[in-house]
């Protein structure tokens, strides 16, 4: 039995015009109509009834049934929509268990509060479909410069339209002042698409970083044909920036390049970011080449790096001192994000009263521990000694080298430098058993006495404390808070030790404690060898 109809098409034409303005499948919005009218049928015959509602994709008929499954006796629990082989036989020959027995039900007329509720169900639905529609087709685009009209604004975020769709600028991804009205046309970077259950899926911004670089990206065609290549990009939104390049033809700048005769491609690039400063740097394989660079307009007297600690030292002029630090210290920590490295500046007078301070703090701690005059403590200190373990463990030739050195000399020095690094470590065992640590910890290999002291300073006490324990926890490390990088101590950096040694030694004492199966520890490090060959 059909739905009687002046015209039976309108179902059809409705779901046509909806899908067109939707830009969805009419089939989806058939499908939502035929659930919307088994939705109000249900309410009409009960709720308990299995009601299907099939509409003709051509003629626009709308046929209800009622539909019921056999099965087994004991499972019978909806008589309205469940029936067991013995009542199935007065419907059908021979019903077998899952069989469906199908009957044509009357339509139903719909109600104001019944027409209402299909509604509803039919612009989910139709909402559903178009954010799905969305979702697929922009989430590839993500990474990409989209160019979009501006709808409203609430509180603050800008709300786009972006052709197929609508999507978000969040207030804090706009430069720095930036207003907009209605109908503004707008430049963003698709930052994020990604599936919510409601709002927008298409988050953008305008602050990001590769923001610029695809807007050079854009403006360069050397970039786009993959000649010159954006290594790196450090932005103050609105304010200043700076990009790395590098060229891999010899034959082409790459700083040129990028900006262009007279400066129309950087220019074209600036105004698009609100007047933004832009520092285009040449990009060096040598990370203290590149930082100079990076420090521009600064000039650089000398450049210290420590690789393990991810740390660099630069030494300036003491009138450019300002230059190189920037506005607020803009410059230097916008060279800190381009490089990735944690930079220390300081001029050329503080450099040298560092140095003697450390200078003297080592002469000290011989004169102190060896039983040394000054001078004969200072001598060794000149030749590069820093701690009592250098002394104590050296090669015995390397201390014959220094002026007035015999071989008994060289070993009394040594002899002495051991005492005192014994009564160090038996100091610090006995105050780390006093402090609770046990023997588990005490005798895990590769960490010294001092370490185990650290360690049960800080609570970690057993073998088992210690395997909880992360690898940052231990040798430190950096977080990123609102933008800024923040240190974060280690209970063993005091010690230089790097994440590499802690994670080793975590991952030990799991296996140790039988938390970790070594076998699969075994196979993951092989195939993230193979992955690594299959990279190079």
């Amino acid at each position: 039995m059909a739905i009687t109809s002046a015209n039976q098409l309108e179902l059809l034409q409705t779901a046509e015009a909806v899908a067109r303005e939707k830009m969805i499948d009419p089939g989806l919005v058939i499908e939502a109509m035929e659930e919307s009218l088994a939705r109000a049928a249900k309410s009409r015959y009960g709720a308990e009834m299995d009601i299907r509602v099939s509409i003709d994709r051509k003629t626009g008929r709308a046929a209800f049934t009622r539909v019921r499954t056999v099965v087994e006796d004991d499972l019978l629990e909806n008589y309205q929509a469940e029936l067991t082989v013995d009542q199935a036989k007065q419907y059908m020959a021979e019903p077998q268990i899952g069989d469906t027995f199908v009957e044509e039900v009357p339509p139903v007329d719909m109600g104001r509060i019944a027409a209402q509720s299909a509604k509803q169900v039919i612009l989910q639905k139709v909402r559903e479909a178009e954010r799905d529609r969305q979702f697929e087709e922009f989430q590839d685009r993500a990474g990409t410069i989209i160019n979009g009209q501006v709808k409203r604004e609430e509180y603050g975020n800008i709300i786009v339209d972006v052709g197929r769709g609508e999507a978000i600028l969040r207030r804090n991804e706009k430069i720095g002042r930036e207003s907009y009205r209605p109908n503004d046309r707008i430049r963003c970077y698709i930052k994020d698409v990604r599936r919510e259950q409601r709002g927008p899926q298409i988050f953008l911004s305008r602050t990001d970083p590769q923001f610029m670089a695809e807007l050079f990206k854009m403006e360069v065609p050397e970039i786009y044909d993959g000649i010159i290549d954006i290594k790196a990009v450090a932005r103050d939104p609105g304010s200043r920036a700076k990009i790395a390049v590098i060229s891999y033809d010899s034959s082409i700048d790459p700083v040129g390049a990028c900006v262009g005769m007279r400066g129309s491609r950087v220019q074209a690039v600036v105004n698009e970011l609100q007047g933004e400063k832009i520092d285009i740097i040449p990009w060096n394989e040598d990370q203290p080449t590149f930082l100079v660079n990076a420090l521009q307009p600064a000039e650089v007297s000398k450049v210290v790096l420590d690789e393990e600690a991810g740390k660099i030292e630069v030494v300036v002029p003491e009138e450019q001192l300002s230059l190189a630090i920037g506005r607020r210290g803009q410059n230097v920590r916008l060279a800190s994000q381009l490089t990735g490295l944690d930079i220390d500046i300081m001029t050329e007078e503080e450099e040298s009263a560092r140095r003697q301070k450390e200078f003297e703090e080592r002469t000290q701690l011989f004169m102190d521990n060896l039983d040394l005059d000054e001078f004969f403590a200072q001598l060794l200190v000149s030749e590069g000694f820093t701690n009592l373990e250098e002394v104590a463990y050296v090669e015995v030739d390397e201390l014959l080298v220094i002026d007035g050195v015999d071989q008994d000399t060289a070993n009394e020095l040594q002899a002495r430098a051991r005492d005192v690094l014994e009564a160090q470590a038996k100091a610090a065992l006995e105050k780390a058993r006093s402090l609770g640590a046990e023997d588990s910890l005490i005798e895990f290999e590769g960490l010294t006495p001092q370490m185990v002291q650290a360690l049960a300073e800080d609570d970690v006490k057993t073998l088992e404390d210690f395997a909880t324990c992360a690898d940052w926890e231990l040798a430190g490390g950096w977080t990123t808070v609102d933008g800024e990088r923040v240190k974060d101590d280690g209970i063993l950096e005091p010690f230089e030790m790097s994440l590499e040694e802690a994670q080793h030694l975590v991952m030990t004492a799991r296996v140790l404690l039988g938390w970790v199966d070594p076998a699969e520890l075994e196979s993951e490090e092989a195939s993230e060898e193979v992955e690594v060959q299959a990279d190079a």
